[in-house]
């Protein structure tokens, strides 16, 4: 049985940026598979793990992320997917997940050979985290309906790039556990 890792990236996010609102319109539809995720994960022998931008504050803790996130201008889609009490927490400053993190490290200290990495951007930090993940070994999935792309054509590309050039499961939420 392999050790997963769910690992919820850059939703703790006060959507305030260049292309926020196409983000946010495309996170709608997104975030009920993804809080169903999490709370599967949370049920089942998976470790939750958040990895977020820290925005340039070397200080921010999930929490603080949290807030500032669910006090921007689309709380409804940061609220329901706030890290739970015990979820664990990797501060990122780049795309990728790993990339001056210590993801690696916390994955691999906790025996974790599978990540499901869920979360936004699909064409960017998932692309980038799925490559960086599969570089160092570990079995990439892909829950295609809690990942959000800012465009769709792209990102529906980089879940195929995924899967092909990375040994990728793509599956649905419900179904990426198993």
């Amino acid at each position: 049985m392999p050790t997963i890792a769910t690992i919820v990236i850059d939703m703790l996010n006060p959507y305030d940026h260049e292309d926020a609102e196409a983000l946010a319109e495309q996170a709608k539809a997104r975030i009920e598979p993804l809080k169903g995720l999490i709370e599967a994960s949370r049920e089942g022998d998976a470790e939750l793990v958040y990895v977020n931008d820290n925005y340039g504050d070397f200080t921010a803790t999930s929490k603080d992320l949290g807030e500032a996130a669910a006090n921007g201008r689309h709380p409804e889609l940061v609220e329901p997917i706030l890290p739970p009490k015990g979820a664990l927490f990797v501060q990122k400053v780049r795309h990728s997940a790993f990339y001056s993190s210590s993801l690696d490290y916390l994955l691999r200290d906790r025996g974790i050979d599978t990540v499901i990495l869920a979360g936004q951007v699909t064409e960017q930090c998932i692309l980038y985290s799925a490559l960086d993940a599969y570089v160092r070994h570990f079995d990439v999935r892909i829950p295609a309906d809690a990942v959000v792309p800012i465009d769709e054509q792209l990102g529906d590309a980089a879940l195929r790039m995924i899967e092909r050039n990375m040994s990728g499961r793509i599956a649905a939420a419900a179904e990426i556990l198993g």
